[in-house]
């Protein structure tokens, strides 16, 4: 029996390179609140 597969999941196949790119802003905005906030040598 084939699998179905869902809207959501169609969606995120078609759509990798905004999932990519999406990926990429997350991680650059947590390494600037980290390197703004959790400064360990700074004051």
């Amino acid at each position: 029996m084939a699998q179905k597969i869902t809207k959501t999941q169609r969606f995120m196949m078609k759509n990798w390179i905004v999932q990519f790119f999406r990926f990429l802003y997350l991680n650059t905005k947590i390494l600037f609140v980290v390197a703004k906030g959790h400064g360990g040598t700074r004051n």
